[in-house]
């Protein structure tokens, strides 16, 4: 993050990262759905900061390019950072459930969200947070959790709703690749290219694998060979 970077607070709270944000030099904008602790952050930061209070689902996301440094509610992680991924963000450093980022950081098995994500960012478990870091301590570990933005997006960011769709019909499928997304005759050419077995099943492929296999689907629906 540099000076002047826009960042994106969600859940600001008491201000913990705020604070540190602001110090670094960073235009802040803290999202926080809680009335009390949004008129806080107000009180103690003035103009400063900029204060949101609202539900960042709800939350129209900045047009332009932005970073987000986020303490996640480990119920609705997935949700926020479904939401705030699909806009013009550059990196998001989260603490979220332990359980959580190992699963959708991991290589394998993939799952729906993982898959997604990587397409468009890097993605990196950055450490673990023990409970007891936390005050009152949750009940659980939690993580660091890493996006970068990829320079060159596995497909193209215009595409991205209607990968995603691909992608959720894939996995929703629950059966073996080469019945849900693929001919025979595709698999047959894509599984020794892109190097997945031809019983694969949607969670034993990677990020590149999935963009690979999207590719061919889109050629052979436009007619291209």
């Amino acid at each position: 993050m540099a000076r002047d970077d826009l960042v994106v607070d969600v859940g600001a709270g008491t201000a913990v990262l705020t604070r540190a944000l602001l110090d670094a030099g960073a235009r802040v904008v803290a999202v926080e759905r809680d009335a009390a602790l949004a008129a806080g952050l107000r009180a103690r930061f003035g103009g400063d900061i900029s204060v949101v209070e609202a539900d960042v689902l709800d939350w129209p996301l900045p047009g332009g390019p932005f970073a987000v440094v986020a303490n996640l509610p480990f119920a609705g992680s997935g949700a926020i950072l479904s939401r705030l991924l699909r806009g013009p963000v550059t990196s998001a450093d989260v603490i979220v459930e332990w359980g959580f980022a190992e699963k959708h950081a991991a290589i394998w098995p993939a799952t729906l969200k993982g898959a997604y994500w990587r397409t468009f960012y890097e993605v990196e478990l950055v450490r673990r947070l023990d409970r007891t870091a936390f005050a009152p301590p949750p009940s659980v570990d939690a993580a660091v959790l890493r996006f970068t933005r990829r320079m060159n997006p596995l497909v193209p960011t215009t595409e991205s709703q209607r990968y995603w769709r691909f992608l959720s019909d894939a996995f929703h499928a629950t059966t073996e690749v080469r019945r849900s997304v693929l001919t025979p005759l595709q698999v047959k050419r894509l599984a020794p290219a892109l190097g997945f077995r031809p019983n694969a099943r949607p969670r034993d492929l990677d990020a590149c694998q999935w963009a690979g296999i999207y590719a061919a689907s889109r050629r052979k629906a436009s007619g291209v060979r």
